[in-house]
C-alpha cells in the first residue's frame, strides 16, 4: 500500500468514523448547524484548489435537467410508502411538527435545503468522491462509502430509524450524484426526502427539540 493511501485511510477513518462517534458521545458547545457549515466551507475550499476537480459538478444544470425527471418519478413512488409507514407504524407522529409548530415547520422547509442539504451533499458527495477516489477505486465502492458514511454520521441522533433512513437516502443521493455529475440534482433529491420526513412526522428521529 502506498504511504499516501495509508494516510488517506487514517484521515477517512478520523473524519467520517471517529468524528461522528465523538459527536454522539460528547455534546459540543457549538450548534451542529454551525459545525456543518464550517466543515462544508473547508471542503469547498479544498475542492476549488484540488487538481483535477471539475467545478461543474457543484451545479451542473445540464446534468440536473437530464436526471430531474427520474428523481421525481422515484420520489412519486417512494413518498407514499413513507407516508403509509408512518400512518401504520407510528400514527401518533403524523404531521407532528406541522401541528405543533407550523412556523418552525415552514422555517425548516425554507432553510433546510440551503443550510443543511447542500452542505451535506458537498461533504458526502463532492468532497468524498474526489478526495477518497484513490481508496475506493470503483464507482460502486465510492457510492457505498458515501452512503455508509452518511448513515453513520446520523448516529448523533441515537436511534436506528435515523441510521436506516439516512443509509437508504445516502445510497440514493450518491447514486444520483454519480450518474448525473450534478450536486444540485443530488441536493434536490435530498431536500425532497428531507422535507417530506420533517412534514409527515419522521423528523423527530433527526432532531431533538420540543416541537416534536
Amino acid at each position: 500500500m502506498a504511504p499516501g493511501n495509508a494516510l488517506l485511510i487514517v484521515e477517512f477513518a478520523v473524519v467520517f468514523v471517529g468524528v461522528p462517534a465523538l459527536l454522539a458521545t460528547y455534546q459540543l458547545p457549538v450548534p451542529k448547524i454551525l459545525l456543518l457549515l464550517a466543515v462544508a466551507g473547508a471542503c469547498l475550499v479544498w475542492l476549488l484548489r484540488a487538481p483535477g476537480f471539475d467545478r461543474k459538478v457543484l451545479w451542473n444544470t445540464e446534468g440536473f435537467h437530464q436526471g430531474a425527471r427520474d428523481v421525481l418519478r422515484l420520489f412519486a413512488v417512494t413518498a407514499p410508502l413513507l407516508v403509509a409507514g408512518v400512518l401504520v407504524f407510528d400514527p401518533g407522529s403524523w404531521l407532528g411538527l406541522v401541528r405543533r409548530s407550523p412556523v418552525l415547520w415552514l422555517a425548516v422547509m425554507l432553510l433546510y435545503p440551503l443550510l443543511s442539504v447542500y452542505p451535506q451533499e458537498l461533504i458526502y458527495r463532492a468532497f468524498l468522491f474526489h478526495r477518497y477516489r484513490p481508496l475506493f477505486q470503483t464507482e460502486a465502492m465510492l457510492t457505498w462509502a458515501s452512503a455508509l458514511s452518511f448513515a453513520w454520521v446520523h448516529i448523533i441522533y441515537g436511534n436506528a430509524v435515523a441510521l436506516l433512513l439516512s443509509g437508504c437516502g445516502g445510497f440514493l443521493f450518491a447514486t444520483t450524484y454519480r450518474r448525473s455529475g450534478s450536486l444540485l440534482l443530488a441536493s434536490l433529491q435530498h431536500a425532497l426526502y428531507g422535507c417530506l420526513i420533517f412534514t409527515i412526522g419522521l423528523g423527530r428521529h433527526f432532531y431533538r427539540g420540543p416541537a416534536f
